[in-house]
């Protein structure tokens, strides 16, 4: 029998902190409890500490979501390590996660400190988590670029003082495969009771190395690797976890693991993270993109035609890409809709479910067909929502080739009804400074995008929005068969997600 590779998924954690991907409770009670279905072993719920959003989000988690450990991240001390656990605790199998950096520069310029008393406060804290909990991992930050000496002697002393799980990130993405398989045999090799403690790893994908290093690891000696779903994180993102799981599965010949992930509920948990972070999929990306079981060479059609293992190799099903022959319109029950949400991954109370279907009916009243996309899109609109502080109600644009662009837009605000009106270089930017002014915030417009969800002239177009205020981004998305209308979307979707962080964000020195 194949040996186990654990899975510790930080999606809710480290994929939260790519830019304007943040998230709300409710959004994280979802992924999480989708995560719970894909089968991961280790949820990281977040940063406890962080903020009361984040604390409470972890609270719920680990209240609600059962099935898989569920860890809190935790700096190197008793104040961070105490938030954590109060958070959760909840858990049938609650983990704490602690880390200090450990590199030259880290220690020199971030933390100022010296090495010895970085190797103290690791220590301390350690033995002060295990007070809490008997799984306690211990991070040593900017591992790769750590020297192996102090690398070694830190995670000794906080092996003999409890720690469970020992992870060596390369939080930087600076390290390559070999060079990363050997950091995990030196240290594997040379540590004393390394039999006892599983070795993880947690690569970011800053030269795009990320699942390569975390798959050289894994034939190194590390039993755990820690990932993200779309490879979503800080920078150029994490490793990928569906990547990492199906190199593992697909090549079972050359590294002989399994791991405990239901690979058929990838699709569905990529479609559902990037409807609530904002972060679309790129075509090419492997895995779960658009293309990557799209052929279009005729050589390469013809082959798949004969037998589809000539350029295919792994089937979409197994990752739970699938066609069926249910077309959704006007005429559909309800029946065939739940099907194709259950289908989608999608677990909606009866509330829920009613907002859904009410919102696809209006969609094929206007639509011939309503098509597995437009679905996602009506979920995103009417049920991945946050609170709503502002509310558009209305909307009217005048433009043309001869006409200064104007919109008139009327909003609920805080309870109550305001109209406006404002002139723009074009319809869409009149609608935004409209907005600007009924909510009185200067925030900067950073990305916009559109596309067209289905092909056809009654498409659903679907915008995305990234505004910035004070230094902090929050993204925002909408969608409408009328562009201008789903801009607007976007942009009060991205206001209220702005309006929600601005009460919860806590800057950590």
């Amino acid at each position: 029998m194949s040996e186990i590779i654990k899975i510790f998924d930080t999606t809710l954690r480290d994929g939260e902190q790519s830019p304007g991907a943040s998230m709300t409770p409710d959004e994280k009670i979802i992924i999480a409890k989708q995560l719970v279905k894909l089968n991961v072993d280790i949820i990281e719920a977040g940063f406890p500490i962080a903020s009361e959003g984040d604390f409470n989000a972890v609270r719920r988690i680990a209240q609600e979501v059962k099935g898989a450990e569920i860890a809190g991240l935790a700096r190197a001390n008793r104040e961070d390590i105490e938030r954590a656990y109060e958070a959760i605790k909840y858990s049938d199998m609650p983990r704490i996660h602690t880390f200090i950096a450990t590199s030259p520069i880290h220690i020199a310029s971030k933390l100022k400190l010296k090495p010895e008393e970085v190797i103290e406060r690791a220590v301390d804290s350690v033995k002060f988590a295990k007070k809490f909990t008997s799984s306690v991992e211990f991070s040593a930050e900017d591992a790769t670029r750590s020297e192996l000496p102090f690398l070694l002697e830190i995670f000794q002393k906080v092996i003999d003082a409890g720690a469970t799980s020992i992870n060596i990130p390369d939080t930087v993405g600076y390290t390559v495969p070999e060079e990363y398989a050997g950091i995990i045999k030196y240290l594997i090799n040379n540590i004393n009771g390394a039999e006892k403690v599983i070795f993880s790893v947690h690569c970011h994908n800053d030269l795009g190395l990320a699942v390569a290093n975390t798959l050289s690891a894994i034939k190194a000696g590390a039993r755990q690797i820690e990932a993200t779903i779309n490879g979503i994180g800080e920078r150029a993102g994490n490793a990928a976890l569906e990547e990492i799981v199906m190199a593992l599965k697909t090549r079972k010949d050359f590294y002989n693991y399994d791991t405990n992930i239901i690979t058929e509920n990838i699709f569905p948990t990529s479609k559902l993270v990037s409807q609530i972070t904002g972060i679309s999929v790129q075509p090419n990306k492997a895995i779960i993109g658009k293309n990557a079981f799209l052929h279009e060479s005729g050589i390469h059609q013809d082959g798949v035609l004969k037998a589809k293992e000539t350029y295919e190799i792994m089937k979409p099903e197994t990752v739970g890409i699938t066609k069926d022959n249910i077309i959704l319109g006007k005429h559909s029950g309800r029946h065939a809709f739940k099907d194709k949400l259950v289908q989608f991954g999608y677990d909606l109370s009866n509330e829920d479910f009613e907002k859904a279907f009410n919102a696809f009916k209006k969609i094929a009243d206007k639509k011939k067909v309503v098509y597995d996309e437009d679905i996602d899109a009506i979920i995103a609109e009417n049920i991945l929502r946050i609170p709503q502080r502002y509310e558009l109600k209305y909307i009217n644009v005048n433009s043309g080739t001869f006409v200064k662009p104007s919109a008139t837009i009327e909003m609920m605000m805080d309870d109550k009804s305001v109209l406006k009106a404002a002139f723009g270089d074009g319809p869409v930017d009149a609608a935004f400074k409209t907005i600007k002014e009924i909510t009185d915030i200067d925030c900067k417009l950073i990305t916009y995008s559109v596309k067209a969800i289905t092909g056809g002239t009654d498409a659903l177009g679907e915008v995305s929005v990234r505004i910035e205020y004070n230094g902090k981004q929050v993204s925002g998305q909408g969608a409408d068969t009328d562009i201008i209308v789903a801009s607007a979307k976007a942009f009060v979707n991205a206001l209220n997600r702005l309006s929600y962080r601005l009460e919860n964000w806590v800057d950590l020195k």
